[in-house]
């Protein structure tokens, strides 16, 4: 019963670049989502335990794709223009900032919004594909380490019973890895700005204009939402507990935060943003499959855990992060949860049911090894897109890796594990 989870991975992996015409359109997506999900379906019903599916869906893939729609909604409403002289100091600035906002409005929202300011600051220079490497790098995936927000992996723990201060303790992971992408970024594009052409050079400081934030309303939902999500759950305010519809309370603001914010803004800021609801349907699609059919596969790894031979903080931190590279790191860490839960123990310091240190490894891993690989979190392909909108000539799949990933990268996260993880 494992097979449609891993149809289903495989198909999000693969049919981008095998049959992008098909995949490109969301309902191939949602039939491909529903077809799999059948037998998962037709299985448990059929032994009774129709509640098994039921549970995810209503306790996980609900809260999930509320949280992620209303980022999306709220962050689509915030539009920054400008153009800055850009110089190494100020994109790295910019990345830098964005690595702060990813653990704030989630590295989609960081991405989208400061995308398009970066391209715009770097247009006059001939040399930037570099820049758009390590802005998918820190802006799309280690920048949302620090909170549930940051990154859909951290809110799973979250509704598993992670507490939501809890993520600032990853604070070191957090600030080892971004500062030394930072200054190896640094470095890199000070090399690149050498090489500019001095015509570029003259012309980038010639169009300068001042950053203009429009959409400011939303950052105040946004606040709301940071506040729904550390405030309202089962840890902090036990009466949550008591029925099934004050559970959902968190999402019912969450949702509302998004209407208000919908309904708020400027037609003119959606305009700007080239706001839709396609990411976010297809977000929705592909999910809802995962959900469901990954339900066999995490009572598999809870029921056979100890036979698999993985136990310790290096191995989830490796597993959970090769798996993340090249599936999405989202359902990867449900199912190392799973598994880290099947080990059973009890220790003093256990954090969403399982010990700390395999719940740090499970989550440090996941968001870090998202950005191995284009495919490894969702805001990756985005940000390739916008650029490639742009006429810049992105890598492809695997050139990413060996331009980048490979070598930039994995260092670094080795280094982290070696200082970290142990």
């Amino acid at each position: 019963m494992g097979l449609p989870f891993l149809t289903m991975i495989l198909a999000i992996a693969l049919f981008p670049l095998a049959w992008p015409r098909f995949w490109g359109k969301n309902r191939n997506k949602l039939t491909v989502a529903i077809v799999l999900s059948v037998p998962v379906l037709v299985f448990f019903l059929a032994r009774g335990a129709p509640q098994e599916v039921g549970r995810t869906l209503l306790f996980d893939y609900l809260p999930f794709i509320i949280l992620l729609g209303s980022l999306y909604t709220i962050t689509g409403g915030i539009h920054l223009a400008g153009d800055l002289e850009a110089t190494p100091l100020a994109n790295t600035l910019f990345l830098a900032i964005g690595a702060v906002l990813a653990s704030l409005m989630g590295t989609t929202g960081a991405a989208m919004l400061l995308i398009r300011p970066v391209l715009k600051t770097n247009s006059e220079r001939k040399y930037k594909v570099h820049t758009v490497l390590f802005f998918i790098g820190i802006v799309a995936n280690t920048g949302g380490l620090l909170t549930p927000l940051g990154d859909p992996p951290l809110f799973m723990m979250y509704l598993r019973g992670a507490p939501f201060f809890w993520f600032f303790r990853l604070f070191p992971e957090w600030a080892f890895v971004n500062g030394v992408l930072l200054a190896i970024y640094y470095f890199i594009d000070v090399h690149y700005h050498k090489k500019e052409p001095p015509e570029a050079i003259a012309k980038d400081k010639a169009d300068v204009a001042p950053l203009k934030i429009e959409g400011r309303l939303n950052f105040l939902w946004l606040l709301a939402v940071i506040g729904a999500v550390a405030v309202l759950n089962e840890n902090t305010l036990p009466f949550l507990k008591s029925t099934v519809y004050a559970r959902f309370l968190r999402e019912a603001v969450i949702l509302l935060m998004a209407v208000l914010s919908y309904v708020s803004t400027g037609k003119h800021v959606h305009y700007h943003n080239r706001f839709h609801w396609g990411p976010i349907a297809e977000v929705a699609y592909l999910f809802l499959g995962i959900f469901i059919t990954m339900v066999p596969c995490l009572i598999f790894f809870e029921t056979r855990a100890r036979a698999l031979g993985i136990s310790t903080p290096r191995q989830f931190f490796y597993g959970a992060g090769a798996l993340s590279s090249f599936l999405d790191n989202t359902p990867t860490a449900v199912v190392f949860h799973a598994l880290a839960l099947g080990l059973g123990g009890q220790t003093p310091s256990l954090v969403a049911g399982i010990p700390a240190a395999l719940l740090k490894a499970i989550c440090v891993g996941a968001v870090m090894f998202g950005g191995m690989t284009y495919i490894g979190n969702g805001p990756n392909f985005m940000v390739k897109a916008v650029a490639e909108h742009d006429k810049i000539h992105m890598p492809h799949f695997f050139g990413y890796m060996a331009k980048f990933s490979l070598v930039i990268l994995l260092p670094v996260f080795l280094l982290a594990q070696i200082l970290f993880i142990r």
